[in-house]
């Protein structure tokens, strides 16, 4: 039996569940910001269908990780007014100014609510005391971004970069343009997939077992020429620690650049050589990495695409020009 302040003596009683303390506390939530301006994907390399679906993918990774997101797609290789743009490619410029368009009517709508607050305080307060309730109260403005410009890009390319600089010009909006995703550990870990997936790796260091096609050196191949490939053996270093062999890196657009390492690499004496492309894969002509590799006499694994870490590197652009404090995540320190 139970009384009426509880069960009776002997039986278990429900307490509520408390809260974790401590670091072990679950996290709240990250959600966008109301009013946030978008997340702009500029993106290289020719608009179309498969390029689309790329870039859609990668925003979708983007907005799993933070809800509410807003996200678009511009197109590099359009100029803003480029023949062939249209709802399902746009052209970078004109969604960027569109951003601004909308940012210019955020604010107005702002202004006229602030008006119509101070002419009814006005009117219940006086002329004075609506006066000295306005100068208490800071401007309405609007200071934040029109758009976050994030270019899919895994390395500098000054060619690309100086068009999305000049697509931001020219839309006449107050975007800000972000830096490229790499290099980055997590970028070092999509290779090491790409080429596990292609038998030419260990997918994990730590198994006993060997990989016959494993390759024993790897040229890390970029876009954006000698400053490209520079950058590039930074990720080329990380990727290195983590598969205990030689990677060098080589830019693609430079002639004969991949060959030469090639032989670095076979002089150095490593035999079964593979090319990681360290593209997300827009930028260049498909063919062009395998014809690289052809050239070059080595197997060649699949560029990055829409490896989760693309989508990820993404949005941490964007939240640290907004200032948003994303979920830890220990790979992205």
């Amino acid at each position: 039996m139970s009384s009426p302040t509880g069960p009776a003596s002997g039986l278990p009683v429900r307490m509520p569940r408390p809260r974790q303390p401590g670091r072990h506390r679950r996290p709240e939530p990250v959600v966008a910001p109301v009013g946030a301006p978008p997340l702009v994907l500029a993106v290289p390399g020719s608009p179309d269908d498969a390029t689309r679906s790329l870039a859609e993918e990668v925003l979708s990774i983007a907005r799993s990780e933070l809800p509410g997101l807003d996200a678009r797609i511009g197109y590099v290789d359009w100029d803003g007014n480029g023949e062939g743009a249209s709802e399902d490619f746009p052209a970078l410029e004109s969604v960027l100014t569109r951003a601004a368009q909308e940012r210019g009517e955020r604010a107005r709508r702002a202004a006229a609510a602030a008006k119509a607050k101070a002419e009814a305080e006005a009117e219940a307060l006086g002329e004075e005391g609506a006066a000295a309730a306005a100068a208490a109260e800071p401007a309405v403005t609007d200071e934040t971004a029109s758009a976050v410009v994030v270019p899919l890009l895994a390395g500098p390319d000054n060619a690309l970069l100086r068009r999305i600089r000049q697509a931001v010009k020219h839309s006449g909006s107050a975007a800000e343009l972000t830096d490229v995703l790499g290099p980055h550990p997590l970028l070092a870990e999509a290779l090491h997939v790409r080429l596990s997936e292609a038998s030419l790796a260990r997918a994990d260091r730590a198994r006993l077992f060997t990989v016959a096609t494993a390759a024993d050196g790897i040229i890390l191949a970029t876009v954006g020429g000698a400053e490209a490939a520079q950058a590039g053996g930074i990720t080329g270093m990380l990727l290195s620690a983590r598969l205990a062999i030689p990677v060098m890196a080589a830019a693609l657009d430079e002639d004969g650049a991949v060959v030469r390492v090639a032989e670095q690499l076979r002089t150095a004496g490593s035999t079964r050589l593979a090319l990681a492309p360290y593209l997300i894969g827009p930028e260049v002509a498909a063919d062009l990495p395998a014809a690289a590799a052809e050239e070059a006499e080595c197997a060649a694994a699949e560029p990055l695409g829409a490896y989760p870490a693309v989508g990820k590197l993404v949005l941490a652009k964007y939240a640290t020009v907004l200032g948003i404090k994303l979920q830890p995540n220990p790979a992205m320190r």
